[in-house]
């Protein structure tokens, strides 16, 4: 009965376009994603330990989030392998930092994939509790553990 939710928060520029969508976002447009995740555990009662009275240090989250989020998508061109796009690292700028996913790159399935990379990295007794992934003011996917 002692579980704590404790929330980090995350942002990152990327492009994005969905291939066969029906509107606008086809092409290719830009977000400043804002990305919540919520971890869930009892926080350390080991008195010796550094982390007393933690669920999981909010810099050891951050590690993870950047190296398995962050970095990789940022400033990125995420496209579904599906999409028919030219061979766009080879062209050179503006397209180094292109990201080719193996699904539909919206926000709703970021959330999947993210759930899969980062609950398998949290230390024993932490548990990913839910995400939030904003695209734009108003518009935002969630995904919450109970619900998978």
């Amino acid at each position: 009965m002692n579980q704590i939710r404790v929330t980090k928060e995350f942002s990152f520029e990327a492009a994005h376009a969905l291939k066969g969508y029906d509107g606008p976002c086809r092409n290719v447009h830009g977000h400043s994603y804002q990305l919540s995740v919520t971890i869930i555990g009892t926080p350390i009662s080991d008195r010796t330990s550094a982390k007393l009275g933690m669920v999981m240090d909010f810099g050891d989250l951050k590690k993870i989030i950047k190296k398995q989020i962050v970095d990789p998508y940022d400033h990125a061109l995420l496209l579904n392998s599906e999409a028919p796009y030219l061979d766009l690292e080879k062209s050179g700028e503006p397209f180094t930092n292109v990201v080719v996913v193996p699904y539909q790159p919206t926000s709703e399935n970021f959330l999947l994939d993210f759930a899969n990379r980062i609950a398998a990295l949290l230390p024993s007794g932490v548990r990913l509790h839910s995400m939030r992934l904003r695209e734009t003011e108003n518009s935002y996917a969630e995904w919450f553990a109970e619900d998978n």
